[in-house]
């Protein structure tokens, strides 16, 4: 590393535009790079606790309260992951809705973030309130576009936070045709605004900043790998889901409340990049023109290009979601009926990993011979992503002070490269540090 010129002293408490509490920490003395962390500091949740002693039926409801932005996401995996110890194999129909729900879920979030949470950063606003006025088509176009991506999962499963009518098996209320011909026709309806997104981010000039990283996802030869597949990284190594501890390696860290993780590297990288860095042949032709327009090529270094990508990632979520409902319209809605008790005697171990708008995430499930749940492991993505986001403030800084940015320009520099995880920092928070004396 090359010694910068002078000392830096930066602690930002509570990064802004993110979801939930960390902290930026970096300091500099002599030119040397003496400390350099993202503290997360939210207390520990316990779901993983929580889960222990209750009944199969009841794993998603709980598991869908970790997040309000990704329940549907929570939501599935939780389904997938009790799925296989019950060793249920879905129909089609169940599946293409399963797929249609992520989908919209990718859409929501990805919206969400590229519009209210990081666009205020290159008009030069201090969040999106100002920007209803400087920019009103900009906001109505994002509160349109949120709107309807939460209105497809009300349509399939009754709301987005928090879904009631998915279950273990398939859905206690299905939609009809006309139901989702109608859906499909409000959907259409707004590819205006999906490729206005494009075009926006097509104008914006991102931030110069490279350093490679493993990145690790699900990959599927069928698909563009959101809801199952192996897992994978970009150096090399592949596992079976039920095999996700040879490649998701966790750590405690003293500065956090979260878990870190590593495989081969120190640290590793998931999220919209890391999909498109492993998988970006797979994507929706539509999807593939949207990454021309903004100029998104793989493999792409450039943590900022997260938020390129989650823009190329709703172009193909938007024309899946639309592929989808017309191949549910075309073959039609047959009645079916979830398994309403656990297999007699059946007990063992279920594992799940679905790709949720900030990476691979992992529900894993210990049941007894009755269906209730004896353990539990959960991975989220954010603290997959956090040893990573270390490495890129190391890697980042000494570039900063080198450009000659003051203390300020190197601060909101890096609160940008924090956000441009779109880190779900609540969720990620699993542990409790007890000290014996």
């Amino acid at each position: 590393m090359a010694k910068a010129s002078k000392t830096l002293d930066v602690r930002v408490d509570y990064v802004t535009r993110v979801e939930g509490h960390g902290n930026i920490v970096v300091r500099v003395e002599d030119g040397e790079l003496v400390d350099c962390k993202f503290e997360v500091t939210e207390s520990p949740r316990f779901f993983e606790a929580m889960l222990r002693g209750r009944s199969w039926k009841d794993a998603m409801f709980l598991t869908t309260r970790i997040c309000g932005i990704c329940a549907c996401g929570h939501g599935t995996a939780s389904l997938k992951a009790t799925e296989d110890a019950m060793g249920i194999k879905l129909s089609e129909q169940t599946l293409k809705l399963r797929k249609i729900v992520l989908h919209a879920e990718q859409l929501e979030s990805h919206w969400l973030h590229i519009y209210f949470l990081v666009a205020p950063d290159f008009f030069g606003a201090p969040s999106v309130i100002p920007l209803a006025k400087t920019h009103t088509d900009v906001v109505l176009r994002a509160m349109r576009l949120k709107r309807l991506a939460n209105y497809i999962c009300e349509v399939l499963v009754g709301r987005h936070v928090h879904p009631i009518s998915m279950v273990p098996g398939g859905y206690m209320k299905l939609p009809s045709v006309r139901t989702l011909k109608e859906l499909r026709g409000h959907v259409a309806s707004h590819e205006p605004d999906v490729w206005a997104t494009a075009d926006l981010y097509a104008t914006l000039k991102l931030p110069e900043f490279e350093r490679e990283t493993e990145y690790e996802s699900l990959t599927d030869p069928t698909e563009y790998a959101f809801y199952g597949g192996d897992l994978m990284t970009s150096d090399g190594d592949r596992a079976d889901v039920h095999d996700y501890k040879k490649i998701i390696h966790e750590s405690i860290v003293q500065h956090s409340s979260a878990k870190h993780v590593k495989n081969r590297r120190q640290s590793l990288m998931v999220g919209a990049l890391a999909r498109f860095n492993n998988n970006s042949k797979q994507l929706h032709p539509k999807a593939r023109e949207a990454a021309a327009k903004v100029g998104l090529k793989a493999p792409n270094y450039n943590t900022f290009h997260n938020n390129t990508a989650q823009v190329v990632e709703s172009v193909h979520c938007y024309y899946e979601v639309l592929r989808l409902i017309d191949e549910l319209i075309a073959s039609g809605i047959e009645d079916e009926k979830p398994p309403m008790q656990w297999p007699k005697g059946r007990k063992g171990s279920g594992v799940a990993i679905t790709e949720v708008p900030r990476g691979t995430l992992v529900h894993h499930y210990e049941y007894d011979e009755k269906g209730v749940v004896t353990g539990a492991n959960l991975v989220i993505p954010t603290n997959q992503n956090l040893a990573n986001i270390e490495a890129d403030f190391r890697a980042y800084v000494p570039q900063l002070m080198s450009e000659g940015r003051s203390q300020p320009e190197i601060v909101h520099a890096l609160e940008m490269l924090v956000r441009a995880y779109d880190p779900c920092i609540s969720c990620s928070t699993h542990l409790v540090r007890v000290e014996f004396k």
